[in-house]
């Protein structure tokens, strides 16, 4: 027994590995439970007891031997990770503290994923456009107050190149390639020639929602628009519609919720009214699909657009618009649990 235990020393003081896995291996073979040490150790119990002391200094050798040559070829794999650049040596001390989301990050995203779950896919498009796009195909008269100056900003005083004022020159491009069934959602940045003040800003960000295909009616659409208020808001949330206008939908409405702040109870925040304004919609109007190419005899859709800003409002209550702009680390800090 004594020629097997020197047999295996010499073994072991041989081993050489290229790489951690194949150390693992080799320790696997020698030291564990069923490998050939502990196998010697089992065939130990038999040697005479005069050999018994003789050849336990051979085991105990031996295997101080082969733990110790695991350890060595350890240490050089462990040194040469380090000299391969995995820890930055150059790195500061101090803890790296993690940013947050943007609060309009996390209510578009919120919002994507509510409508993507509807069937509804992202579809995006260039913030400057022409005014077929913005305007014309929507059904815009040529005279309509959004056109002037007062409400737009054109590029280099061009009538005909635009900062887009909604997401809804999205839409259209979409229509003009795409027959239905058409269902999509537009999430941008959109510009307005306003006054900058806690409740109004020169860009915000928009999400507009269209579906055009047949026999889509407006019941298709309030259906939407409770299912999204209650995913969005709370199960609890209600809904009203009030008839308004917009030029391209036709009938038109504009969608309340209840206050999610007192329930529809009344409070300062929606005016003691119970309801607080959210978005607008209606239904496609048929110049529109003409416009951009479909057939208004057969097909029909509904529309709806809100700002991220206003329900970033509703939902975290900041009161505020020119906070969201400001890259103000101070209030950016106060999302860092929101997502």
């Amino acid at each position: 027994m004594i020629n097997k235990i020197k047999d295996l020393l010499k073994e072991v003081q041989e081993i050489k590995a290229d790489s951690l896995e194949e150390l693992e291996a080799l320790r696997i073979k020698y030291l564990s439970k069923k490998g050939s040490i502990s196998a010697l150790m089992n065939d130990f119990r038999d040697v005479a007891a005069e050999q018994k002391r003789e050849v336990g200094k051979y085991l105990n050798e031996l295997k101080e031997s082969a733990q110790n040559k695991v350890n060595e070829l350890k240490k050089i794999f462990e040194n040469n990770n380090i000299s391969n650049n995995d820890y930055d040596l150059t790195r500061t001390a101090y803890p790296v503290h993690l940013g947050a989301r943007h609060p309009l990050s996390i209510v578009k995203k919120e919002i994507c994923e509510i409508f993507n779950r509807l069937g509804f896919s992202i579809a995006e498009g260039p913030e400057i456009e022409d005014d077929w796009h913005v305007f014309s195909s929507l059904n815009f008269a040529d005279d309509h107050p959004a056109r002037d100056m007062q409400d737009t900003f054109f590029i280099a005083h061009n009538p005909d190149v635009v900062l887009r004022t909604h997401t809804s020159s999205v839409q259209t491009r979409i229509m003009e390639k795409q027959q239905p069934p058409v269902r999509i959602i537009c999430p941008g940045r959109v510009y307005r020639n306003e006054a900058i003040s806690y409740r109004a800003h020169c860009f915000f960000h928009q999400i507009e929602a269209l579906y055009v295909d047949k026999n889509v009616s407006f019941a298709d659409l309030k259906q939407i628009l409770s299912c999204f208020s209650k995913e969005m808001f709370g199960s609890d949330t209600k809904i009203r519609l009030r008839p308004s206008y917009f030029p391209f939908t036709e009938p038109s409405a504009e969608m309340d919720i209840s206050c999610n702040i007192c329930g529809g109870k009344g409070c300062p925040f929606c005016k003691h009214t119970g309801w607080v304004e959210i978005l607008g919609c209606g239904m496609v109007d048929p110049n529109v699909l003409d416009n951009c190419g479909i057939n208004s005899k057969i097909y029909s859709g509904y529309a709806l657009g809100m700002g991220i800003e206003r329900i970033a409002n509703l939902k975290y209550r900041i009161k505020d618009l020119r906070l969201f702009s400001e890259n103000d680390k101070r209030f950016l800090d106060q999302f860092r649990s929101a997502y």
